[in-house]
């Protein structure tokens, strides 16, 4: 297939994370010519979704310390005399420290395949896959779906009304088109500015249709075993990265305005929780929630409802607030005369801003986010994709490309390299942070409740001195994300040391670890856990591109996932690196109407004659790249 790719592209963007996908959608849309390519045979980097045998070969991957070695050298005569190699890394080094286990009836699953599951892929990483194959289509599942296309009321910004729930329970969500990728073919159309294509990692199935949700939340759970999971393991879409989107915030504004958002269809987080002495209990947010509430008092109500009316319009009175701005949020809630319970719900469910790091304003800042974001697509702020937020770097892309490893000289103007990619040399002075996950696959909710089709998003406040909160987000198998009576359940916090050692406590303190039949009856009240994995991710997120070594003015570094709960750091990266390059073109726009495109009968070209290789003359880049399987490189002139 290389010898079928031009050699000139205007841009060539490397790895399908989130905001590398955004750049390459609208340098799409703006009429560039794009190339798009990965190395590993799934979509996403560490945006991936994974099913569940997918994610242990993912595990296995990792937990493997030996490099890959250079077994091709050839483009290595691609580069010419005035030129400086850049090479680019062959063995993603952001994920350490993986640990799994399995704690439920550890029947043996030696044999068992998951349920109609594909030929397995290529091994990460292996000669000959530099790039990524489209996945089979997904059906429609028969699960509620949130389209964006229309928003569930017309509240005004910053209101807290409290509207219907914008879900259709028994509507199949939209059969997603299949459109052409930004850059997947060459000589792209500006309106082929987004596709998608359902399966990162291995494709899952379409879920089957779930039956109605048992009227006895307390009953007895199902005993689930090990090769139960593996069989039914294209049920799960298990997500490297746990975000929620915000309602109102950078990411859905840009699927709604680029058009993107008829490719995915969402769900609405149903719940926001706390941890509070010792029990998980649910948070009243909107104002019916509030009145509602049985674990308020009345005062307390009114206490609430005076204190959030203010964080909506906190900058018309900073008489309230200018006297507490070296504080921290913590300490300014403690003289509004709010009871304990309701300073714990504030600062950890809904501002959800560290105790004793977050200041007076960006406690307020996020408490005012937090209330804009109710009403407009359902009871919380908070959407989630489904089949996993893996999906959503596919909205924006559809690669084809594969470039095999021995290479192909393919020169551009700019290059757009997920960080990733970049060798120890190029990353020796970058101060990276560190991110903490676990995953784990449950037997039953956190807090049971008559519908046990909820999506639940929880902060546990840090256990010790030094540690950070702990954000808990349990989805339910209606999200297309896990098989029918599990639940999964993902924790992340910035790292302090080891995924393990950050978060296994709080697991302890959620769940049912004990694998033995006698149980106290504190513990059999917890879920079970079924199967966990730990892992500790790299946050290169806020990096300078200063910080890199040796980086031409050409080429740009997209980070990995930071560990905010929303997306608006991707969705700000991308659109600086993109207004950097082309600063006269509009971000994602949306495409044309079909009605609105005129051709010209001189320019359509038959259908038979197929692609065109011969690239218009482009200005001379200053950098160029060599792709080739282990031995990419970024070339720069000397």
């Amino acid at each position: 297939m290389a010898d079928n790719l031009p050699t000139e592209f205007d841009v060539v963007v490397v790895g399908t994370g989130l905001p590398e996908s955004i750049i390459a959608a609208a340098c799409a849309r703006s009429g560039q010519r794009v190339l798009h390519v990965d190395s590993r045979n799934y979509y996403g980097g560490n945006w991936a979704s994974f099913s569940f045998s997918g994610l242990l070969s993912w595990i296995k991957e990792n937990q493997q310390k030996t490099d890959l070695s250079d077994e091709c050298e050839d483009w290595r005569k691609l580069i010419l005399e005035d030129e400086e190699a850049i090479p680019l890394s062959s063995k993603d080094k952001t994920i350490q420290h993986v640990e799994d286990f399995c704690f439920g009836d550890q029947d043996s699953a030696e044999g068992v395949e998951e349920a109609g599951a594909l030929p397995k892929l290529p091994v990460f990483g292996a000669p000959g896959a530099q790039g990524v194959s489209p996945a089979s289509q997904k059906e429609n599942p028969a699960a509620e779906g949130i389209s964006l296309g229309s928003e569930q009321s017309p509240a005004a910004e910053g209101s807290e009304k409290e509207s219907a729930a914008a879900e259709s329970p028994g509507e199949e969500p939209q059969s997603p088109e299949a459109e052409q990728a930004p850059g997947s073919e060459p000589g792209a159309a500006p309106g082929d500015g987004a596709g998608t294509a359902p399966g990162s990692g291995a494709a899952p199935e379409p879920a089957q249709t779930e039956t109605a949700p048992s009227q006895n939340a307390a009953q007895e759970p199902k005993k689930i075993t090990y090769s139960q999971i593996v069989r039914e393991g294209r049920r799960f879409n298990i997500d490297l990265v746990s975000k929620l989107l915000y309602s109102r915030g950078l990411l859905i504004d840009l699927l709604i305005k680029s058009n993107v958002s008829r490719y995915a269809e969402f769900k609405n987080a149903t719940r926001v929780l706390a941890f509070r002495e010792g029990k998980v209990e649910q948070v009243p947010c909107s104002r019916a929630d509030v009145f509602n509430s049985r674990q308020l008092t009345m005062v307390e109500k009114r206490m609430l409802m005076k204190f959030l009316t203010f964080c909506l319009d906190y900058e018309q009175h900073p008489e309230e607030y200018q006297d507490y701005e070296s504080s921290t949020f913590a300490q300014f809630l403690q003289t509004r005369k709010l009871t304990p319970s309701l300073q714990h719900f504030i600062l950890h469910s809904i501002a959800m801003v560290s105790e004793t790091e977050s200041s007076t304003l960006e406690g307020l800042q996020a408490t005012k986010k937090f209330l804009q974001c109710l009403g407009r697509y359902g009871n919380t702020p908070f959407l989630f994709p489904l089949y996993g937020q893996g999906e959503i770097p596919q909205c924006f892309c559809r690669c084809k490309a594969i470039v095999d490893h021995f290479g192909q000289r393919i020169n551009a103007n700019y290059f757009i390299v997920e960080d990733s990619y970049l060798s120890e040399s190029t990353c020796t002075n970058v101060p990276y942070r560190q991110i903490s996950r676990a995953v784990l696959i449950s037997d039953q909710s956190l807090l049971n409740t008559d519908s046990e089709q909820q999506v639940s998003i929880l902060t546990v406040p840090p256990l010790e001195q030094g540690r950070a909160a702990v954000r808990v987000i349990e989805l339910c198998s209606s999200t297309m994300t896990c098989m029918k009576d599990t639940y999964l359940v993902h924790l992340t916090c910035p790292s302090t040391k080891t995924a393990r050692e950050d978060l296994e406590p709080v697991v302890q303190k959620l769940f049912n670890l004990n694998t033995e039949k006698e149980t106290e009856n504190e513990e059999l009240e917890k879920p079970r856990v079924l199967w966990a994995v730990y892992f500790n991710m790299r946050d290169s997120s806020g990096v300078e591109k200063s910080s890199y070594a040796g980086l031409p003015s050409n080429v740009y570094v997209c980070s990995g996932p930071d560990s905010a709960l929303g997306n608006d750091c991707a969705v700000k990266q991308a659109e600086t690196i993109f207004r950097e390059m082309f600063p006269t073109e509009e971000f994602c726009p949306p495409p044309p109407n079909p009605e609105d495109i005129i051709y010209d009968e001189d320019e359509i070209e038959p259908e038979e004659s197929g692609l065109n290789n011969s690239p218009e003359t482009k200005p001379e880049s200053s950098a160029e790249e060599s792709s080739s399987g282990d031995g990419a490189a970024v070339t720069k002139e000397e």
